[in-house]
């Protein structure tokens, strides 16, 4: 793997990381929380109570919720960062194949 493919990649992890902060913090617990409350609430059979079992899987599942939300901003950031690196190592290596032949 080139050099600026690598570099892209931790750029794009980087700025994965920032996304995820400010754009699905809120997002992670909403849904993670929320997603939980309706399994209880099907396995359950109906509305359920505020006890310790309930709030320590509303717990687990709004972890579980920042866990994907983070782990989908990161990789797409890598990813992309990666392409980028690959797009740029493209752009500057047919730059460098033409400067060769003209100092020829």
């Amino acid at each position: 793997m080139n050099q600026s493919a690598r570099i892209g990649r931790k750029i794009g992890a980087a700025f994965g990381v920032v996304v995820f902060l400010v754009f699905g913090l809120v997002p992670g617990f909403y849904f993670g929380s929320y997603g939980s409350l309706v399994v209880l609430n099907h396995l359950m059979g109906g509305p359920v109570e505020a006890n310790i079992l309930v709030r320590m899987v509303v717990v687990m599942g709004t972890v579980l919720g920042l866990f994907c939300t983070a782990s989908v901003s990161i990789v797409l950031g890598a990813v992309a960062g990666t392409l980028l690196g690959y797009a740029t190592e493209a752009l500057t290596a047919k730059k460098a194949v033409e400067q060769e032949a003209e100092s020829r």
